[in-house]
């Protein structure tokens, strides 16, 4: 039997990236808004006068006025691994993985710890609005199972990776490029395209690959070139030396990944904070995807990423953004918007809150190349929504007294909101967050 629900409720979505405050083309409004869904996606949307013409009798109806209702939020680099080593005190980037991250990662050998905390993880996304995240898992096998088989059950379309490394790192998150390049091979035959699940291809960095395991990863991205890629790049003034030792052939950081043919139109690039001009040019030209992680940047000391010159630079970048937990500090994308509007404000340009917002639905849909599926409001597409409260907190209530525009509300969400602020998510049509409560 099909399942079908009317929500009711100021619904915004975007069309294209919004060139200005008062670009109004770039979005759709309605104030009083409806969506059809039925069987988990959106069959009709539009003013709710029209939309609930469409939808018969019989049908449930839910009514979130005066709230917000956008597409759910997406997180393009996340690290479900290191929950308990989120606000670790005092180290950049190479001491931070050696001292904190990866003893914590050692821990998934455990399977039953990695089911434990892929279900707290995403019990996380979906508290702070998340619908979708592109994740890291632990070099363990079984992360990526627990990883996985918990967004199954919820119906999340997820995109997640086991990481591979070999070299640099503790014997207990160590594999083998055969062993990596097999355990990957069983996973995407396993999980990728079961239900909404998608697989990345997920060499951790150069530093932690020797050069066997990045021909095993690029072998992997040949075998299978739907597939997405992850890994990290230019993130640290160290990291990229080491990284120069340890490849000394390589023209730049960039060349390594471009040698091994892991460039790509699904490859995602965490950080870009440090990119020469040459190496700009080489992800732009094979539409590769750089990701602002500006909250563990800012935490980890890393360096301020350059948002509007990689995005309006002749050869522009596809940049999309993320939470970056456990180096960064907080689940929300809203806070991680937040933190990008101070990152830019620091390198002389400013984000309006339309370009925020469009970045954290379609825009991310689009960089991690899910447009079709997520990310928007459109017919057809998966109903992911999440439910925005302005006055959820005393603080934002007061403000709330003198915001006299939709630009200025979506900036208040932005500064002052959290999960508070998410007063409902809906996965598939289904709502989450009231479901996880009880």
């Amino acid at each position: 039997m099909s399942s079908i629900i009317l929500l009711r409720g100021r619904t915004l979505s975007f069309l294209r990236w919004p060139e200005s405050i008062d670009d109004h083309a770039a979005w759709r409004y309605e104030e009083d808004g409806g969506l059809l869904i039925r069987d988990g996606r959106i069959i009709a949307a539009g003013a709710y006068a029209q939309v609930e013409k469409q939808a018969g009798e019989g049908v449930e109806k839910i009514d979130h006025r005066p709230h917000l209702l956008l597409p759910g939020f997406i997180d393009a680099h996340g690290h479900f691994p290191q929950m308990q080593v989120i606000a670790s005190y005092g180290a950049e980037l190479l001491d931070w993985l050696n001292k904190y991250t990866f003893p914590e990662e050692t821990k998934f050998a455990n399977a039953q710890h990695g089911r434990r905390i892929a279900r707290l993880f995403l019990n996380e996304m979906v508290r702070h609005g998340t619908t979708t995240v592109a994740a890291y898992c632990s070099v363990h096998k079984a992360s990526a199972e627990a990883f996985f088989a918990e967004s199954h059950d919820r119906n999340m379309l997820n995109i997640a990776g086991k990481v591979m490394m070999d070299r640099n790192a503790p014997d207990g998150v160590l594999d083998t490029p055969q062993s990596g390049y097999d355990d990957s091979k069983a996973l995407i035959a396993e999980w990728h395209g079961k239900g909404r699940q998608h697989y990345a291809i997920t060499p951790r960095f150069a530093i932690t690959s020797s050069p066997e395991q990045l021909e095993m990863a690029g072998a992997l991205c040949r075998e299978h070139p739907d597939l997405h890629m992850q890994t990290h790049l230019s993130e640290n003034h160290a990291e990229i030396a080491f990284t120069q030792e340890l490849y000394p052939w390589s023209r730049d950081y960039t060349d390594v990944y471009e040698h091994y043919g892991l460039l790509g139109k699904r490859s995602l690039f965490g950080h870009c904070i440090h990119l020469s001009e040459r190496e700009a040019d080489a992800l732009s030209g094979s539409g590769s995807v750089a990701v602002f992680c500006p909250t563990s940047n800012l935490f980890l000391g890393s360096g301020l990423f350059d948002y509007q010159r990689y995005r309006t630079r002749d050869k522009a970048l596809r940049i999309a953004a993320a939470t970056d937990v456990g180096g960064g500090t907080n689940y929300s994308m809203l806070r991680t918007m937040d933190e990008g509007y101070k990152v830019i404000a620091l390198n002389g340009e400013k984000l309006n809150p339309f370009q925020s917002f469009w970045q954290l639905t379609r825009g991310n849909a689009e960089a991690l190349s899910v447009a079709e599926k997520v990310g928007t409001l459109d017919e057809g597409t998966d109903a992911d929504i999440v439910v925005l409260d302005a006055n959820a907190t005393p603080a934002m209530r007061l403000r709330m007294e003198t915001v006299g525009s939709l630009a200025e509300e979506l900036f208040l969400l932005q500064t002052l909101g959290d999960d508070r602020t998410v007063r409902e998510v809906y996965v598939a049509g289904r709502p989450a967050k009231r479901d996880m409560a009880a």
